[in-house]
């Protein structure tokens, strides 16, 4: 159905409700480190975006649930677990769709650098597992932290 005051697809309805317990499981996951579950939660495709970036490790381009959950280990792997630091202030939800807006900030474990900024993520879920995957940040910030000093 479309909405013709809007101009909305409003087709198949999904449940704010059905989107936001998978975007909640999906942080409890990402927080506990639990691959194997975020493997769960994402779809075997997965529509990702995050700005590739050559001096960061742990960005790159990835399109498989077991990829997109992988992410989350190497970025682990490259940096002070102690000092990591994220925190959401909005969590919106309409339908499928969710976009987190919040803060992240950290220390790369090569170069002792820290990064730090703002972030928005929209994700999408589908059948119950997320198929997008769309993480918007500062990645210069991100970038001059993985960069060594000369």
């Amino acid at each position: 159905m479309f909405n013709k005051s809007s101009g909305i697809n409003m087709g198949s309805e999904v449940s704010a409700e059905a989107t936001r317990a998978i975007v909640q499981d999906f942080l409890a996951a990402r927080l506990a480190g639990d691959t194997k579950r975020l493997v769960e939660i994402f779809a075997d495709e997965v529509d990702w975006l995050l700005a590739e970036n050559p001096v960061v490790p742990w960005i790159r381009p990835r399109s498989t649930g077991a990829e997109c959950a992988a992410q989350f280990t190497e970025l682990a792997e490259h940096t002070v677990p102690e000092d990591a630091r994220a925190s959401v202030d909005a969590f919106l939800v309409d339908g499928a769709d969710a976009v987190l807006m919040g803060h992240v900030s950290g220390t790369v474990r090569a170069t002792g650098k820290s990064f730090e900024g703002p972030f928005a993520l929209r994700l999408t879920v589908e059948g119950g597992r997320i198929v997008r995957h769309h993480l918007y940040e500062n990645s210069l910030s991100i970038a001059e932290a993985c960069t060594p000093d000369r």
